[in-house]
C-alpha cells in the first residue's frame, strides 16, 4: 500500500491507496513537540496491520520534516518521496521564487493538471484558504492566500477583549442582531464573498474561465454562501495529488 501524508499546520493527515484505489485516512495533530521515537509509535499502532510499501510526504511544517520523514524510515524500513518544485510533479511551477511554494499546493496543482480539463482554481479552505491556479498549459502560474476561517475566529478573540470564542457555525443571516452571529456572518459569508470577487478576478487576468474545485473541511460550508458554484468538491485531492507525484518519480 501506498501512504501519503499531508502534513499541515494543524493536522497530519496519513492516506492510504491500494494501487489506483483510496482506501482510508488517518488524521495526527501536528504536534511540533512530539520526539520522533513518539511519532515512530503511533505509526507503529495506526498502521499495525497494512503493508506499506511506498510513502510520499508533503510538509508544510519545517519543524516536523526531519523527525517525521526519519520516523517513516524506521517504522517502514523505506526511503519516502518527498515533495518540492524539484522533482517530477507533472505540473511546471511558475512563480518568482518557487522555493516559496507550499508541497500542499504543489500536490493540488498537480491534481488539478492531471485532470486535463484547462484553467483550473483548487480553493483549500485549511488553516489559511489558499488558491492554487493552474492554466490550460498546465503550469501553475499563480495563486492567493487569504486567512483561514478558523484563523480568523481565533484572531478576533485573541485580539481583541469583549469578543467571544466561538465555533465555526452555519451563519444564519446577514442582518446578526447577536455578537455569535454578527462574527459568523463576517468570517463565513465574508470568505464567501472574497472567493466569489477573486475567482471574478482571476478568470479576468486569465482571459478564460476555468473549472472551480473545493477541498478542504470547511468547502462545503462555504460553498452554500457562495453565487459562483464549484464544479467539483473533492475532500481528498491533496493525497490524490501527493499520489500523483509518487507515481511519476518512484521509478527514479
Amino acid at each position: 500500500m501506498l501512504l501519503t501524508a499531508d502534513i499541515g499546520n494543524t493536522n497530519i493527515t496519513l492516506g492510504l491507496f491500494e494501487n489506483a484505489e483510496y482506501k482510508k485516512e488517518f488524521r495526527l495533530a501536528s504536534d511540533r513537540d512530539l520526539e520522533q521515537s513518539e511519532y515512530e509509535n503511533l505509526l507503529r499502532t495506526i498502521f499495525k496491520d497494512y503493508k506499506i510499501d511506498g510513502c510520499v510526504i508533503g510538509s508544510v511544517v519545517e519543524e516536523l520534516d526531519e523527525k517525521f520523514t526519519n520516523a517513516i524510515k524506521n517504522v517502514f524500513m523505506l526511503n519516502p518521496i518527498i515533495v518540492s518544485n524539484k522533482i517530477n510533479c507533472g505540473v511546471k511551477i511558475i512563480a518568482d521564487n518557487p522555493d516559496e511554494v507550499g508541497a500542499d499546493r504543489i500536490a493540488n496543482a498537480s491534481a488539478a493538471a492531471k485532470l486535463d480539463i484547462g484553467a483550473v482554481i483548487v480553493v483549500d479552505f485549511g488553516t489559511a484558504t489558499t488558491f492554487d491556479i493552474v492554466n490550460d498549459k498546465k503550469e501553475f502560474c499563480a495563486g492567493i492566500i487569504i486567512p483561514g476561517l478558523k484563523t480568523q475566529l481565533k484572531s478576533l478573540y485573541d485580539k481583541t477583549s469583549k469578543l467571544p470564542q466561538i465555533e465555526i457555525d452555519n451563519s444564519p443571516c446577514a442582518l446578526a442582531q447577536n455578537t455569535k452571529d454578527a462574527i459568523l456572518a463576517g468570517v463565513i459569508r465574508g470568505c464567501a464573498c472574497a472567493v466569489d470577487g477573486l475567482i471574478e478576478q482571476c478568470e479576468k487576468e486569465l482571459g478564460t474561465n476555468v473549472t472551480l474545485i473545493a477541498t478542504g473541511g470547511h468547502s462545503e460550508l462555504v460553498s452554500k454562501y457562495m453565487k459562483r458554484k464549484f464544479n467539483q468538491i473533492n475532500p481528498i485531492l491533496t493525497l490524490e495529488g501527493l499520489k500523483n507525484i509518487y507515481d511519476l518519480n518512484a521509478k527514479k
